[in-house]
């Protein structure tokens, strides 16, 4: 039997998973989200995307030596988002293509993204994006739509280079430095208003004034993927500054 075309022309081979169904509502795909595998190694990653038991897919898997696989086609609706919210879109699987990259993730001593495997993550989320129509900005980690339970792909993972590239909506990390920082258990204005700002960027966050638990989660999240030098939960000036400019960014 023939194996099916890929759609994209970077993928060198299929692998059909059977973790797929329908894009609800007729919706098309206008985020991409990128994960790691998080698992031992990638045959292992592989078995468990294609496993019916295993209940989760990606579109797209990423090896380390840059080969990229398709597993569920990009009109269908994968299973690898989860539980999950970006700008008010809880059903982010059937708004987005999901990339799975190859990488053995916090729990396995966290190694870094060889450049062969990056370069491949750029080409391949460039191709998706143009066939798609999808915006720079709304290529997004794991850890943004899920920040309470996911940490993938994680600091390691080089946004500013696919930011170099036109991706990401990538914008430089203000400079860390000594000043006002805000953290768990402050009260006020400030954390409306801090709040506010992660709210209007994307993050599922409610304005309480309180920064509690899940702003923790938020700003670490931002921190991962936008100041990945200092990921400690805290709002200091470089965390919000740099906010501000992704904002501002996007506009």
């Amino acid at each position: 039997m023939t194996s099916p075309a890929p759609d994209s022309p970077l993928a060198v081979k299929v692998v059909p998973s059977p973790n797929q169904g329908t894009r609800s509502d007729g919706k098309r795909p206008s985020m991409i989200l990128l994960h790691y595998t998080g698992m031992e190694d990638g045959v292992s990653a592989l078995q468990r995307l294609c496993n019916p038991l295993a209940e989760v897919s990606a579109h797209y898997l990423v090896w380390e030596d840059g080969r990229i696989f398709q597993l569920v086609p990009e009109a269908a609706r994968a299973w690898h988002a989860g539980r999950s919210c970006w700008r008010g879109e809880t059903d982010v699987n059937s708004v987005s293509i999901g990339i799975e990259i190859v990488n053995r993730g916090h729990d396995f001593d966290y190694p870094d993204f060889p450049d062969v495997q990056i370069e491949a993550v750029i080409a391949l989320c460039r191709d998706v994006a143009e066939r798609n129509g999808i915006a720079p900005g709304m290529l997004l980690a794991h850890s943004d739509v899920a920040p309470d339970r996911k940490r993938d792909p994680g600091e390691k993972f080089p946004w500013d280079r696919l930011g170099a590239a036109g991706l990401g909506g990538w914008v430089p990390p203000a400079p860390i430095r000594d000043g006002r920082a805000f953290g768990r258990g402050e009260e006020g204005q400030p954390i409306r208003a801090l709040q506010a700002m992660f709210a209007m960027f994307g993050y599922a966050i409610e304005v309480t004034g309180v920064f509690d638990e899940r702003t923790e989660q938020v700003v670490t999240a931002f921190q991962r993927r936008f100041r990945p030098a200092l990921v400690d939960g805290v709002a200091d000036a470089s965390t919000i500054t740099t906010l501000r400019d992704a904002i501002a960014a996007e506009r």
